[in-house]
């Protein structure tokens, strides 16, 4: 199984267009406002609409109000929800889009449950745990902790650069790669050098 690599945080055109250009098969727009890479409906909207086929766009939401996610969706046409927060299944499923929730891997997350629990899901994303940070950390966590047979559901963030992603997808080879500051020049400014060397990596591994 060819491994995806999502790039996340994206507040740009010519940030999206680097790692378009550098072979991302997904895009995320961070709508949370405490997030230093936090973007708005008016500059999500022309960037997505000016993405090619075959990329998909990923809007994340951490605990949000349904009517600004209604609001997300009508106005952008984003392909894909992507929910950090407390949201229950139902609430993710609620926007006539298909969704992913993000785990952030607490010593005491029983994994199979979890995803047990949000089966209406396309996948779920595990995320380092931090306490009361929903996600973009930049912090790693144990990946023996997911299961062989977990793997294919899975997208992986934490602490991912171009120096240990090739290592992660060798050891979890999960559906999909997600990463953000890892491949940035500044906090919600990616660098299209290390995006390059970065999807370089998943690729060098998913061809051996």
């Amino acid at each position: 199984m060819r491994t995806r690599v999502k790039i996340c945080g994206i507040t740009r055109i010519e940030d999206a267009k680097a790692a378009v250009d550098a072979g991302a098969d997904a895009l995320g727009f961070v709508f949370y406002s405490k997030s230093p890479r936090a973007v708005s409906i008016a500059d999500a909207a022309p960037i997505i609409a000016q993405l090619p086929p075959f990329v998909t766009s990923v809007a994340l939401f951490v605990d949000a109000e349904p009517e600004f996610i209604r609001k997300v969706v009508d106005e952008t046409q984003v392909d894909l929800l992507q929910f950090h927060g407390n949201e229950s299944a139902d609430e993710c499923g609620g926007y006539n889009r298909p969704y992913i929730k993000a785990l952030r891997m607490r010593p005491d997350l029983d994994l199979n449950q979890e995803m047990l629990a949000y089966a209406s899901a396309r996948g779920v994303l595990l995320d380092a745990y931090t306490p009361g940070i929903p996600g973009g950390t930049g912090e790693k966590f144990d990946w023996s902790r997911i299961p062989a047979h977990l793997a294919a559901g899975i997208t992986l963030a934490g602490g991912l650069d171009s120096s240990n992603v090739a290592a992660a997808v060798d050891q979890v080879r999960p559906y999909a790669i997600d990463v953000s500051g890892g491949v940035e020049r500044s906090k919600g400014i990616k660098d299209a050098e290390k995006l390059k060397q970065f999807i370089a990596e998943v690729h060098r591994v998913n061809n051996s």
